[in-house]
């Protein structure tokens, strides 16, 4: 099975440079956790993957399709999703899951079959009549997840997923993550919420200046680097360091 995302050399510079010469690899049924102050590339990257904006240069992969080649296919099988959920208000939770149904061309029978499971999953079922306009900013967040796995993507690339969501709603997204993943789907996404990375993460990569610092499980990095025993420490250490 080819990685659900795969970066060569990748760049991108706006005023200065953002991303220099990435080299990255998502594999299929993992989750990596992508970490880094403010600054450090990592949603230029995302916004790259998700094929929302064009490198300089490099190599896209998803899922094996070369994403500069061809980026309709690469789409088709990603899903991406920002910081700030984006909804049409005067939507139901239903209503959303059928227009997004009809983008992805998933059939009616499959499309109401998919979207029940992830509303149930997501807590939202109860609330699946009701307008998003009235929704908190966590149930908006789960809502749009529900509309980016109903096409089941092989990659998915999340932006702060946890961030505005309770404990029990970021309980049910982490759940909803982990089940896709032993589904054989990959996840790629940045948090700064370091305990969380540490927790769910199979794999962290820490960026600093645009350039990758360091990739490996948790024990791995804390193997490389000795003396530091939380995520926390270890990433501040990184990221101090002169570039």
């Amino acid at each position: 099975m080819p990685p659900a995302l795969e970066l060569q050399g990748l760049r991108k510079s706006f005023d200065r440079v953002a991303v220099d010469g990435l080299d990255l690899q998502v594999r299929a049924g993992e989750v990596f956790a992508l970490l880094g102050p403010n600054g450090a590339g990592k949603t230029t990257t995302l916004r790259m993957a998700a094929g929302l904006l064009r490198p300089d240069a490099g190599s896209i992969r998803v899922c094996g399709i070369d994403a500069l080649a061809d980026p309709v296919g690469a789409k088709q099988v990603a899903a991406w999703l920002p910081d700030e959920p984006l909804l049409y208000d005067k939507l139901t939770p239903l209503e959303y899951m059928e227009f997004v149904a009809g983008l992805w061309a998933v059939p009616p029978g499959l499309a109401v079959q998919r979207a029940e499971d992830l509303l149930r999953r997501l807590g939202l079922w109860p609330h699946r009549d009701e307008r998003c306009e009235g929704f908190s900013r966590g149930m908006r967040q789960k809502v749009v997840l529900a509309g980016a796995l109903l096409h089941e993507p092989g990659l998915l690339i999340l932006d702060e997923p946890l961030t505005g969501l309770d404990a029990a709603a970021a309980r049910d997204v982490k759940d909803l993550l982990r089940a896709r993943v032993s589904g054989g789907t990959g996840i790629v996404l940045t948090t700064h919420i370091l305990d969380v990375a540490e927790r769910i993460a199979d794999r962290i990569g820490i960026i600093a200046r645009g350039r990758l610092l360091e990739v490996g499980t948790f024990e791995e990095l804390r193997g490389r680097h000795p003396g530091h025993d939380t995520l926390e420490g270890l990433f501040l250490a990184l990221v101090s360091q002169p570039a």
